[in-house]
Order: structure tokens, then sequence, then C-alpha cells
């Protein structure tokens, strides 16, 4: 087992990390920015060494000052959490020349899998069912629209090596086809250099279900059952729960079989999410596998009872898995909610400032994996998710009161967040009765409509009237000015598919 860990990331998943490194005796080294200099994961860390500026790319992006800081303290490994460079197989394979582990899958897996053509090429030897298309990039527009024809409107539009919707176009008439294919491989090539798209049938009304999965150097792989993650927006997920609402025990061994054999298609070590769309028709469809922990990893963990960050560990230390698929079972339910910070009040722009109140909800049921505290600046250059608010009930019933109860008890103050509209969606019918696909914000949510706007109070009234308990569904946020380097942070913010 590894005695010392290098985390290199920040915020949440790095704090994540530490805790679980902590409870196995092993001593952890961060890495920070000049505006993370005094963030709570700097200060947990056993040792914590600068890395470089603000933005990503002069900090949390720079591969070989990471390495150079692991090999100066001794770090036999590197988590990568997710984001930044965990899914980066340059950098897995220059660990791999500097004798350090990453605690994660292979360059080759990262490669396979990073490419949604070739990820689909090598699950089709597996039977993975596909959605209907083409499995290869197309360049020539006129080639393109003979092929979009051939499937049949409408279609969708993907970057081969996209994510989070970028280069990702949905076409329903031949008429505006080249026009959003030439739309599409632009943003390819301006997000990852790289503008091969490919074609396939777009799926109407379909479930995100995605199916966590865990292997190690020894040929053994087994799921942990599945996520719904159908409530998004831009892409993104702000709602995950496990298991599903509609997945019954026929279709999840069916669908679990499938996540198995797309790790089994890239000889995958370690913690992945193998992610599919369920039609109308309860067919599904793989789309892709990430290579890494998920955001919403802790529902898993919450009906499983495993800690995944533990097991990724153990699995990068060479040990087999403890466990078989038999062993494995579900218990209760779990919901999660991102706290972003967003405005649900003008179509979830960013929202920067100083958070000035930050009051988490405690109590039966309740985990809150974050990295934030009151008086905390967020910077503009990473991701905005604050906080995950993550609640365990013995049904999914019970996990919807607990969501709520919890969320009116969180108390965050300066700046706007998602906590709004997760309380809408707990209450909305079509969410009570798992009656509800990816277009869930679009066919059910109107701010304008569905959410009080906030109140202009002060901090000292917001916590006063959480510390009863009282009007916290209007005192949980503060109204905040615009402020415009809110663009500067939508352009510089990381995609946590």
């Amino acid at each position: 087992m590894f005695s010392k860990i290098l985390i290199a990331n920040r915020g949440e998943i790095a704090l994540r990390v530490m805790r679980t490194c902590r409870e196995m005796g092993i001593k952890t080294v961060a890495v920070y920015s000049t505006p993370d200099k005094l963030a709570r994961h700097t200060r947990y860390a056993d040792e914590a060494y600068w890395v470089g500026e603000g933005p990503g790319s002069e900090s949390y992006l720079l591969s070989e000052k990471i390495i150079e800081i692991a090999k100066k303290t001794g770090s036999e490994a590197i988590h990568p959490g997710y984001g930044f460079l965990s899914e980066n197989a340059s950098f897995a394979r220059r660990l791999k020349e500097e004798n350090i582990v990453l605690i994660g899958p292979t360059a080759e897996a990262m490669e396979i899998m990073g490419s949604k053509i070739a990820s689909k090429q090598a699950v089709e030897k597996y039977g993975v069912p596909l959605v209907p298309g083409i499995n290869e990039a197309v360049v020539e527009p006129e080639a393109a629209l003979e092929v979009a024809k051939k499937i049949g409107f409408p279609v969708l539009i993907k970057a081969s090596a996209g994510g989070g919707g970028k280069g990702m176009r949905a076409v329903y008439e031949e008429d505006t086809f080249l026009e959003s294919l030439k739309t599409a491989q632009n943003e390819a090539r301006n997000s990852f250099g790289d503008d091969r798209v490919f074609i396939e049938k777009y799926v109407g009304n379909p479930r995100h279900i995605e199916f966590q999965i865990l292997a190690d150097n020894h040929g053994n792989t087994c799921h942990l059952f599945e996520r719904e993650c159908s409530i998004q927006r831009r892409h993104q997920k702000l709602v995950e729960e496990a298991p599903s609402a509609v997945l019954d025990d026929a279709l999840r061994t069916q669908m679990g079989e499938a996540a198995v054999n797309v790790a089994k298609a890239c000889n995958y070590s370690g913690a992945g999410t193998v992610e599919f769309l369920l039609g109308d028709n309860r067919e599904f469809y793989f789309l892709e596998m990430n290579t890494r922990l998920q955001v919403e990893h802790p529902v898993t963990e919450m009906i499983t009872g495993l800690d995944l960050v533990k097991c990724q560990i153990e699995a990068a230390a060479n040990m087999p898995l403890t466990f078989t698929q038999e062993d494995l079972k579900m218990n209760g339910h779990s919901l999660e909610l991102r706290v972003c910070a967003e405005d649900p009040y003008q179509q979830f722009l960013p929202n920067i400032g100083k958070v000035k109140t930050y009051q988490i909800p405690t109590g039966p049921g309740i985990r809150i994996d974050d990295c934030m505290e009151s008086n905390m600046e967020i910077p503009i250059y990473y991701d905005n998710m604050l906080a995950k608010l993550i609640v365990w009930g013995s049904n999914r019933q019970e996990a919807i009161s607990r969501m709520k109860r919890a969320i009116s008890e969180y108390v965050v103050t300066g700046i706007q967040t998602t906590l709004p509209f997760g309380e809408f969606v707990m209450n909305h019918k079509a969410f009570i009765d798992g009656d509800f696909n990816t277009h869930f914000i679009q066919d059910h949510f109107d701010a304008e409509r569905d959410l009080t706007g906030p109140d202009e109070i002060s901090d000292e009234l917001a916590v006063a009237a959480a510390t009863f308990f009282e009007g916290s569904k209007k005192v949980s946020q503060a109204k905040s000015s615009k402020d415009e380097s809110n663009n500067e942070w939508y352009a510089n913010r990381s995609s946590l598919r």
C-alpha cells in the first residue's frame, strides 16, 4: 500500500480524497494555485505546495510541475480527482515513465474511451447496444449529409473528442444540416483541437442512466448498479439519484452486464462510469465511458456502503477486489443535488462573488461534500460547483423528504445558487412520480413562474432565520448584483459531466 499520495486537484474532490487517505493511514500532498492558498484542501493536507497562478492552464494543468512536486515529496502515487488531468493520457504515460502510480486507468484505456468513435468501435465487438448511426468520422459535408439522410432525421452531430455538450447539434431537417455540421465542427475544433464528428440517430425523450464499475488488475470487474442523471442543464447534471426509479431487476442486470463488457473492451482498471441513453421503448444504448471518478459517486457509496476512493487506491496498489458481483446489494435510496454558484432565476448564469454566510444542514442521512466556508471568495477560474448535498433514505419517498428538509436548512448568502431549483425539483410531480427525462428543465421549469425571487434581507436575519428553521426557503439566497466577470467564468469553467 502507498504511504504518501499527491492529490492533483482542488476544492471538494481534493478534500474528499484526502479524508479517505487519512482513514487509510496515508499521508497526503496538496497542490494549490494562488487563489487557493488558504483553501480548506490546502490546509487539510499533510503537505501543500504552490503550483501556479489562478487559471488551470497555469496551475492544476501543469503536469510537469506536479510530477516534480510528487518526486520532491516522495509521493508514490497521484490521485487526479475529476476534471483537470484526470483523463489525460499523456499525463498517465509520463507518470509511468517516472515510476509514479496513477490512481486511475491506463493511458490506452483513456485514449480508447476518450474518443467517441474509438469507444463505439471497441464496445461493438462485445455486443454492447449502440445508437443507430456510423462509428467513423465524417469530414466532407456532402458525404455527411448522405449519411444523415440514410440514418433518417432527426440526427445528432457529435464531436468525437467532445464532452459537456460542446460540438453537439441536434438536426431535425435536411435543410439545416450543413450549417449545423459546420457549427459543430468549429466548436469541436475550438474546444478540443479536433474537428472530427460522427452522426447518429437522435433518441427522443431519453433518460440518462449510468453504471458505476470497478475493476482490478487481476481480471475482476463488477458494476455497482446505476445512477439516474437525467435532470441536466447545458448537458451537465444537477440532480442525480441511485437507484433509478424506472429500472427493474431484469433491465438492471442487462445494462449492468453491458457496462462490465464496456470495461473489458478497454482492459479497464479502477473506478469508471459507463453512460447509457434509455429510450421510451426501454431500449438502451451506449453513450460513453468516463475513465475517472464521477462527481455523483456519493449516491453509489450511500446505497452500497463502499468507499469508491478507497477502492480506487486499492486497485492502483495492485490489490484484488474484495467482493464479487453476487456480494453487492442495494440498500435504500440516495439523492444528490449539485450546489452550484449559478442563478436559476437567470437561466443558470454563473454567479460569482463572496459567500458571506455558509451554513450546512445536518442530521440523519445527510452528507455534504464541499470545501466552502463563510466569507470565502469564489475564484472565477474553476467550475462553479460549491458543494454536493447528498441524502439517504430507506426508500425514494423518504430520500425526497429528507432532501427537502436539507435544502430548507442550507443557508448560503452573498451569491445565488441552485438550491431553489433543487427545491423545485423535489416538489415537482414528474420527479416524484419518476416520470421525467433529459428534457425536464425545458419541459417543466420556468424560473419566472416557478421560483419565488430572493428577498432583500440582511445576512444577520438570514442566519437568525436559519437557526430557527423558519422561512429558510426565502433566506437561503441573498440577492447579488450581476457581474461582468460572469462571462469570464463561463468561458473558463471546466466540464464535469
